[in-house]
């Protein structure tokens, strides 16, 4: 998004639309150019250009991005707060909507149909479906996609950037905390296909803070790998169990369905 300060010149003089106001005074006008309506600057966006002392700036277009807190972070108290933190900053991006909702499966097998036939692809459908999840709509120009996507992290999270999202909230394998579209092209194709489920065209949640519940990211990351790899199992997965309960506030069905999916990414 550019800061400098602009202004608009003509690009070519074929533009239809007027170069006065109607009404205007007869002052100069064969020195003094007004700029075009607010309507007509909108008509004829081809025929202007941005510009400023350096030369033209570069139009971009807006474009939407699908938005998934995952149930791993949707529930967890200490990093939703978190990520809802960096996600209000709002530096490159604006959230369109914002609300709580369920998945059906059939939503989840279209949304990832990509990976149909893979090997963990029952567990992701388990997982996504387990919990109401927070869906969004993100507003932003390509560029600041693109830094979203950044700042979120590899999906992998052994792969993740230091200092990424997901590198910091992320426990492992596909419990990764986002869902944020990979491209505008992208963000277009799953917008239309949540959209017909619900609408997302507000926010309508109130998220609170963490409510004093810690953040055990890396020690449920270790347990995780040492469940994974078989050693001492029985009693990591106790320790899972005993951390995912110290930052939620669940159910006891809402509870035994986190466990379960979040177990299930280290047995699929």
């Amino acid at each position: 998004m550019a800061t400098r300060t602009t202004s608009l010149a003509a690009r070519s003089s074929s533009s239809t639309c007027p170069t006065s106001s109607p009404g205007a005074a007869s002052t100069s006008r064969a020195t003094r150019r007004r700029r075009p309506s607010r309507g007509c600057f909108a008509a004829g966006l081809s025929d202007w250009a941005l510009t400023d002392a350096s030369g033209p700036l570069r139009f971009s277009a807006v474009t939407e991005a699908l938005l998934i807190f995952k149930p791993d972070s949707a529930h967890r108290l200490a990093v939703r707060a978190g990520l809802w933190s960096w996600l209000q900053t709002e530096r490159d991006w604006k959230l369109g909507a914002l609300t709580w909702y369920q998945p059906p499966r059939e939503l989840i097998h279209s949304h990832y149909d990509f990976l149909q036939g893979r090997p963990f692809f029952p567990w992701l459908v388990d997982f996504m479906t387990a919990l109401p999840v927070l869906v969004g709509r993100i507003e932003a120009e390509p560029e600041g996609l693109e830094r979203m996507r950044y700042e979120l992290g590899e999906t992998r999270i052994h792969e993740s950037r230091p200092g990424s999202l997901r590198e910091r909230y992320g426990i492992g394998g596909g419990v990764n905390v986002l869902h944020i579209s990979d491209s505008p092209e992208s963000g277009e194709r799953e917008i239309q296909l949540w959209r017909r489920y619900l609408p997302l065209d507000g926010i309508d949640v109130d998220l609170p803070d963490a409510n004093g519940h810690p953040d055990h990211t890396f020690h449920l990351r270790s347990l995780a790998a040492q469940y994974a790899a078989g050693v001492h199992a029985e009693l990591a997965a106790q320790e899972i169990r005993r951390l995912l309960r110290d930052e939620s506030e669940l159910s006891a069905d809402g509870f035994e369905a986190l466990t379960r999916v979040v177990q299930g990414a280290y047995t699929s």
